[in-house]
């Protein structure tokens, strides 16, 4: 993106400046339900390609940086955190926002030491570095929407040096995504502790799916593996979810592998509690009817 094209886009966008306080934690299904990061914390330079149905995703890194990972997708849920409580606020969010690194890395439970702040801008580089295309809410599913999850990113400063924070910029794509209710979910904050990419991304997968459907969802393992977008064989995939299951990992479910007599090994999961599960002040959009 040319500096001409930045400075342009910035000045067209009012500043939001982020709010204080312990917030609740949302994430935009889109993200939650589909395979748009990396979930290894080694460099990735393979994309991403997913098809389902209409649904297409590919997801490209450049060599300097690798592609977003699930880890740095939790800067994207800091963001919806915050469009989503101005909103409900009766504020004006923008796609232009401001906070310190501070503010950022405590509500994703990081420390804050000068080491924290690094990766949260090597983090920032990668998802303003990683490319996606996708026909995601898209009329025509021929027709590809194409974005960074971020758009640009800065760090500001007073005359003499000292920090101000960082500004950046989230597309189009996501942010209309985060104003609709019927595409983001609250989450829960222990997701932040979970420390492996895979039981991150379930986590996310479950929690979009599972709903507060008293009897849960079950997904093939297969498709599970398709649907991550991990480069890992599947039967090494496998064996780590058996290993999730195992240790039940996840805040506010609980997992099992079923193997029906007439057909593949599948992952089953259903709510600890489904009635905790709601968005705060909403009605939960999961529903029995979800598809892929």
């Amino acid at each position: 993106m040319s500096t001409a094209r930045c400075s342009s886009e910035r000045e067209q966008l009012d500043l939001f400046r982020a709010l204080p306080g312990d917030l609740a934690p949302r994430d935009a299904q889109d993200l939650m339900a589909y395979p748009f990061f990396s979930l290894a914390k080694s460099k990735r330079l393979t994309p991403i390609d997913f098809k389902a149905g209409t649904i297409v995703i590919r997801v490209e890194a450049v060599a300097e940086h690798g592609l977003a990972t699930i880890w740095d997708a939790d800067v994207l849920i800091w963001a919806a955190s915050q469009i989503v409580e101005a909103r409900d606020l009766g504020l004006k969010p923008s796609r232009l926002m401001a906070a310190t690194p501070y503010e950022i890395l405590s509500f994703i439970g990081r420390g804050v030491s000068a080491r924290d702040y690094d990766r949260l801008k090597a983090a920032l580089d990668r998802l303003q570095s990683t490319t996606v295309a996708t026909s995601i809410r898209q009329p025509n599913e021929r027709r590809m929407h194409r974005f960074s999850w971020i758009n640009e990113w800065k760090e500001k400063a007073d005359p003499h040096g000292r920090p101000l924070g960082l500004e950046l910029i989230v597309p189009d794509w996501f942010y209309a995504a985060v104003l609709d209710d019927a595409l983001v979910l609250t989450i829960d904050r222990a997701y932040f502790r979970l420390t492996g990419g895979l039981e991150r991304w379930l986590y996310r997968l479950v929690r979009k799916h599972g709903g507060r459907q008293q009897h849960g969802w079950s997904f093939d393992v297969a498709y599970l593996h398709a649907k991550s977008g991990s480069l890992s064989p599947l039967k090494h995939f496998a064996y780590d979810l058996r290993n999730i299951v195992r240790r039940q990992t996840l805040p506010g479910y609980r997992l099992n592998i079923e193997q029906p007599p007439d057909g593949p090994e599948r992952l089953a999961f259903a709510p600890i509690d489904p009635a905790a599960l709601a968005p705060l002040g909403q009605r939960d959009p999961s529903r029995a009817g979800d598809k892929l």
